[in-house]
């Protein structure tokens, strides 16, 4: 299994910011996000006119600008999804979208704010019939029924791996782009998800307009809820709880950008993830210093 000094969960200017950082104190780090770098920032055509050195960007220019620097410091960027990361002790283990498992001493979370809030039953129900990586644990629902609501038109392909391996798949689509799949057991669904209920486990998708018996519910979301993603990080709202130092309640745990609260600015974003980036450098350095000791 893969061991990283710090690994940073999120392409934003917060988690590039954290990468470079801790890859200048000589780190051995990973980063996860997309290759394209934060789409919130590909989709700003307007100039940015208050981000310190880069007068009057775009959003797609300062991706450019923050790729070239990626580039000249030979930080590649992973693209794979970390749908859990576990606190272990003194280490942390990040389960990812393919079913693979990577430990890292410290870990930075950078992945942005998640809108809206969890489905009524997804926390009650979170590993006993909700799931949020089709890979992971499409096997243990081999010939069942099950639901997966798709965030963006990338999760297709996760469901349509479920329709290779389950009985039948409810695909319900939070996009207007018209799914496509491989299987023809797969159904596309276009209804709202209201509520997923059950007793000891999920029994059901309730929507607005129908009730769906399975025996899972997959959520596949580009980014999940921070109290989701880590087990037992204390959260206020959409957002990660952190002092001054992006420290979370977990050691060795820290959080920067939009996940922290607002305000929501690239600048702020950046100089967070420079901030959390020395902070895991140090937490790192005591556990050195300790284990010497």
């Amino acid at each position: 299994m893969s061991r990283f000094d710090v690994a940073i969960i999120g392409t934003g200017p917060a988690g590039l910011e954290a990468a470079i950082t801790a890859k200048v104190r000589n780190k051995n780090i990973v980063l996860y996000g997309s290759k394209l770098l934060s789409n919130k920032m590909q989709v700003v055509d307007h100039p940015i006119l208050n981000y310190l050195g880069l007068p009057s960007v775009t959003g797609k220019q300062m991706a450019e600008a923050f790729q070239k620097q990626l580039d000249e410091m030979g930080i590649e960027v992973t693209e794979q999804k970390v749908t859990t990361v576990y606190a272990m002790g003194d280490y942390y283990t990040l389960q990812l979208g393919n079913g693979d498992m990577v430990e890292a001493s410290s870990v930075i979370l950078a992945t942005g704010v998640v809108a809206g809030k969890p489905y009524p039953g997804e926390e009650k129900f979170l590993g006993r019939g909700v799931s949020y990586c089709a890979t992971c644990d499409a096997p243990l629902y081999r010939g069942k029924v099950v639901a997966c609501i798709g965030g963006s038109k990338e999760e297709e392909a996760e469901a349509d791996f479920l329709g290779e391996v389950c009985e039948k798949v409810y695909y319900l689509p939070l996009y207007k782009d018209e799914p496509s799949f491989a299987h023809v057991n797969v159904e596309v669904i276009k209804e709202k998800p209201k509520e997923i209920s059950g007793a000891m486990k999920a029994k059901a998708l309730v929507t607005e307009q129908n009730t769906y018996d399975v025996d899972c519910v997959f959520i596949l979301r580009a980014a999940q809820f921070p109290g989701q993603l880590v087990p037992g990080l204390e959260t206020e709202g959409n957002a990660v709880k952190v002092d001054l130092q992006m420290k979370t309640n977990l050691p060795g745990l820290f959080a920067a950008g939009d996940i922290a609260g607002q305000p929501y600015q690239y600048i702020k974003s950046a100089g967070q993830g420079n901030v959390a980036a020395l902070s895991a450098v140090s937490y790192l350095d005591e556990m050195k210093r300790k284990q010497n000791q």
